[in-house]
């Protein structure tokens, strides 16, 4: 084999290495684009759930007399909040213009309630058949109710159980500057 016949297979060899590396360096770019896109959702994904419900633990306090718990709004104007159903941890809409607790189907089987008697109930959504249950114990922040009436609603979409008046009335509230102080006397 001559010289010049080398030559060629030469700049194949060294091509051919140069587009290994190329298509590493790639895959690496690509890679790096992967985990800084799931970094960022992470990120945001937090930021939004804290403006969604910026009373992931409330602020509380409990004296001798009093509990009190400072709920912050959220971005679209109303009061969400972690809490307990049963010692479950749940999320609460804060919604006085429900007559009870209303407990998603999904909610009511991650809290092991039972549904009792069906009872036909009006909703902002129309006329619908939920089922009755009571809460042994509802938690919020330092707040702590018992034997509270509640129902199960099977069309409720979604998380978030909707805290009604049948908690809600044993409780002084004062909504001021984007804030609501719920207060349970002693």
């Amino acid at each position: 084999m001559s010289r010049e016949d080398k030559r060629p297979f030469r700049y194949r060899s060294a091509f051919g290495r140069h587009a290994e590396t190329r298509r590493y360096g790639v895959g690496m770019i690509i890679l790096f684009w992967i985990i800084l896109m799931g970094l960022l959702a992470f990120v945001f994904s937090d930021v939004l759930e804290r403006q969604f419900n910026p009373n992931r633990h409330p602020e509380s306090s409990s004296t001798v007399l009093e509990s009190r718990v400072v709920l912050k709004q959220n971005r679209q104007g109303h009061y969400v909040a972690t809490g307990r159903i049963n010692g479950h941890p749940v999320k609460f809409l804060l919604d006085t213009g429900a007559t009870d607790v209303s407990v998603p189907l999904e909610v009511a089987g991650s809290t092991s309630l039972e549904p009792g008697q069906p009872v036909i109930t009006r909703t902002a959504n129309g006329t619908i058949r939920v089922f009755d249950t009571r809460l042994d114990s509802v938690e919020l922040g330092s707040i702590r109710i018992s034997n509270v009436r509640a129902n199960i609603n099977p069309y409720m979409q979604g998380d978030e159980v909707l805290l009604g008046m049948s908690f809600l009335k044993h409780l002084e509230l004062v909504q001021k500057d984007g804030q609501l102080s719920l207060v349970q006397r002693h």
